[in-house]
């Protein structure tokens, strides 16, 4: 899969950070310069509960700044968390090596120029429903999640203020089986949370959901879609190759090991 030159397409890693904030939103959100704390009490996604430093050159008072965030983390009973991607500055990253801290799960976000794309026919077309507890039922249904999650995620599927789309394929015996969600931010269409339900995969379920979103995005006026994904979810990464999506930036967290 092709990969951009990150160093120059810093004004895209820009732009996809701001709509990837937007698309979903922690509750607590605090700036400390350019680094922006976010924090969210009832749900524990990374993205939601991590410190994203904007700006490659705000790398004044580090380390104080760090142990500020970590205090505001305890204080809400959560590790800290710090999110790496092009735009940290890179003594914050030394400083966390040289302080021991364990940098995991890399994750890759991809584009999809949606104006050029010919999209896979033959698969069945889905409306978006915008029932939010219908959507949190199957969500956390085919992703296996922890049903006491739902007021936190209903919460945050709510506090989406562009347009949203919510998709799931149901089977009248299995009940859902793949879900996927897509918010409209002016030209960019983002696929977020999308899944297939463990015993209901190789079915092409996939391809039909993340398909039937794109369409729907398009219709829309959007031009481009971006989505994030695992690294090393190479079947994932397959499907979304064999769509046209090309690497645009990618990302980790990092967090403090058993020395720092």
């Amino acid at each position: 899969m092709p990969q951009a030159d990150t160093d120059q397409n810093l004004p895209l890693v820009r732009r996809l950070e701001a709509v990837g904030f937007r698309a979903w939103p922690a509750t607590s959100v605090q700036y400390d310069g350019s680094w922006q704390v976010r924090l969210s009490g009832g749900h524990p996604s990374k993205r939601l509960n991590c410190v994203v430093a904007l700006d490659p050159s705000d790398s004044r008072d580090i380390a104080i700044r760090l142990q500020k965030a970590a205090r505001r983390f305890e204080a809400h009973g959560r590790p800290i968390l710090v999110r790496e991607t092009p735009l940290t500055p890179k003594p914050l990253i030394d400083l966390m090596q040289a302080d021991g801290w364990e940098r995991f799960e890399e994750v890759v976000t991809l584009t999809l120029d949606l104006t050029r794309i010919e999209l896979p026919e033959g698969t069945l077309d889905h409306l978006p429903s915008h029932d939010v507890g219908r959507y949190v039922d199957a969500d956390l249904l085919v992703h296996g999640s922890d049903p006491a999650l739902k007021p936190a995620l209903a919460e945050v599927v709510s506090s989406i203020k562009p347009p949203t789309g919510l998709f799931v394929i149901e089977d009248k015996d299995a009940g859902p089986v793949a879900v996927a969600l897509c918010v409209q931010d002016n030209d960019l269409a983002g696929i977020m949370s999308l899944a297939v339900k463990a015993d209901q995969r190789q079915r092409g379920l996939g391809l039909e959901i993340v398909t039937a979103a794109l369409r729907w995005a398009r219709m829309r006026g959007a031009r481009t879609a971006w989505l994030q994904v695992l690294a090393d979810n190479a079947p994932a990464m397959a499907l979304y190759s064999k769509l046209g999506f090309t690497e645009a930036y990618r990302y980790a967290y990092w967090r403090k090991g058993p020395s720092a």
